[in-house]
């Protein structure tokens, strides 16, 4: 972008923020019919698990108990069937028995030995019929040719049970081959996977669409694709509700909706806290959750938490205040309206904690971007860029490994780049000797939708003056003005341990150079917009140009 257009552009976003307002922490936000939020409650169903005594009972009895607490708020539920489950004729009695129309019958895609062997494969796990093992019980860890056929078994069989072919398939992980042919021969217009998450159960996914949903690349389906072309055409949407704030990397605890967890899904303060995010806040093109519990913690273990999460559903789509639709629904609902994955944000700007954290999440086809206010301060903690060319480690072979990892491309990774001082980008203000001091926040930010795909952050400042980042589908413009609205002498930082150092490869003027898992990439500043400088420390000094602004160029080149 030239810099009287940068320049322009910063003074537009700042006289838009100080005449019409932005929203601040507790300001109520009247939901908007182009702007959903959207609530998939979404049960999965396995027949057995050898981790549950008396399993078979036990699961079944937690779908019926299920199926009973969620059957007289005809809130739509969708019920995802593991082949193991599919075949099993109580299940097939008690769904087509118990379920209303407003409800939807899905796949659930983890591999069961009944399925395996029925495809002609031989089974590789243990003396029982699941296996949570990654190569065993998920599809990177069969060749191509047999994930198709694995898929045609399935779904010939889901047919001749119930007389049609299911519309959405969900999974921790479903590997971009098995998403095409599934779209492709047998028209399924909704998926769904795991949350962000590093090492739990063995599965990492890591660096992704942070939230809502994506168009998968046709080489690697954990990449978000920039092109009709590069794209599997069915939205891949990300399950289990995280907390923005605390659900990063690699955590100590579950924060998310499931309602098993007392001290996240199945508190009612919790769940009120992040409903009250997900329906107040800035979202771009709409919002997003996944509500419900696999049948494999057992319905004691669930019971006061999914209650009291559908109470509370229920009186909130009674309200006008969320859509609790089927994952199929949805995926209808999004191919309908967006030929590409469109930019999307969570906020959240008060802490359930009372720790005064506050977090931004901003998401395009090009990359992810968050910022975490902690300690007086704020910082970007993340930012992932995403390129469909960038072919998965199983897209033409089987998974080896008893864990499965997918990740994006890392410009900063809060948590795995962390060391003796945490990884982040820091905003510093620069003084007339050159000496540094950080930016201290004063007061909440304010966050403003600019237009459908643009979003303004706002932060007052200490001693006078405010920070503006703006977040677009293709880059981020940052400036700072003081009191009297003229620019900032300021700085971004970028510091952390190791894994930094071992990931960026290159700096120059313009250019930061960097390598994770083969791939070479970069982050540009489009000409006069500022530069990059490595500082005695090691870290790496952003800075604007003289006017005071400074763009972070991450897509669409």
């Amino acid at each position: 972008m030239p810099a009287a257009g940068v320049d322009a552009l910063a003074g537009g976003v700042l006289a838009l923020l100080l005449a019409c307002g932005a929203v601040a922490a507790d300001a109520p936000k009247k939901v908007d019919a182009t702007q959903p939020r959207i609530v998939n409650l979404y049960n999965f169903i396995r027949n057995s698990d050898y981790r549950v005594q008396n399993s078979e009972n036990v699961l079944y009895e937690t779908t019926r108990q299920q199926i009973e607490l969620i059957k007289p708020t005809h809130l739509a539920a969708t019920w995802a069937l593991q082949y193991d489950a599919l075949i099993n004729p109580k299940y097939q009695k008690l769904l087509k028995e118990q379920l209303g129309p407003q409800d939807e019958i899905g796949a659930w895609w983890e591999l069961p030995r009944q399925l395996v062997q029925k495809a002609g494969l031989k089974w590789r796990g243990h003396d029982h019929d699941w296996d949570s093992t990654a190569n065993i019980g998920f599809s990177p860890g069969y060749a191509p040719d047999e994930r198709r056929k694995l898929v045609d078994v399935y779904m010939a069989d889901f047919k001749a049970i119930y007389g049609y072919y299911p519309k959405s398939v969900g999974s921790w992980f479903i590997d971009e081959v098995t998403l095409e042919h599934m779209v492709r021969k047998y028209g399924i217009v909704a998926s769904c996977n795991c949350k962000d998450q590093v090492g739990t159960d063995g599965y990492t996914l890591w660096g992704g669409y942070w939230n809502q949903a994506y168009f998968p690349s046709r080489l690697n389906a954990y990449m978000p694709a920039q092109t009709q072309d590069g794209q599997i055409d069915v939205p891949v949407f990300r399950m289990l509700g995280s907390d923005p704030i605390y659900q990063y990397g690699r955590v100590n605890g579950m924060f998310t909706l499931e309602p098993v967890y007392s001290g996240a899904g199945g508190s009612a303060a919790w769940v009120g806290w992040f409903m009250k995010c997900l329906i107040q806040q800035p979202c771009l093109a709409f919002a997003y959750t996944q509500a419900g519990q696999e049948n494999s913690f057992g319905w004691d273990g669930m019971k006061a938490g999914l209650t009291m999460q559908v109470a509370l559903l229920e009186k909130q789509q009674k309200a006008g205040e969320i859509q609790v639709i089927t994952l199929a629904q949805a995926g209808k609902w999004f191919k309908s309206r967006y030929p590409l994955t469109p930019p999307t944000s969570m906020v959240c700007l008060d802490d359930w904690r009372n720790q005064n954290r506050k977090t931004v999440w901003y998401n395009s086809r090009y990359y992810r971007m968050n910022v975490l206010w902690e300690n007086g301060g704020f910082f970007i903690r993340d930012i992932h860029r995403f390129d469909e060319k960038v072919v998965s480690v199983t897209h033409h072979s089987a998974l080896t490994t008893s864990s499965l990892a997918y990740g994006t491309l890392p410009v900063m990774d809060g948590s795995l780049w962390s060391g003796k001082e945490p990884a982040g980008i820091h905003p510093l203000l620069i003084s007339s000797d050159g000496s540094t001091a950080p930016m201290t926040a004063d007061g909440p930010p304010q966050v403003k939708e600019l237009n459908k795909t643009d979003l303004a952050i706002s932060q007052p400042l200490k001693g006078g003056g405010s920070f503006v980042m703006v977040c677009r589908e293709a880059n981020v413009t940052c400036t700072g003005f003081d009191g009297q609205g003229k620019p900032l002498r300021w700085a971004w930082e970028l510091v952390g341990g190791d894994p930094l150092k071992a990931a960026l490869r290159k700096v120059a003027a313009s250019t930061l150079t960097y390598q994770s898992g083969g791939v070479d990439y970069d982050l540009r500043l489009p000409p006069n917009s500022g530069s990059f400088q490595q500082v005695p420390t090691g870290a790496i000094r952003i800075l604007p140009s003289p006017t005071g602004q400074l763009v972070l160029a991450l897509g669409g080149f």
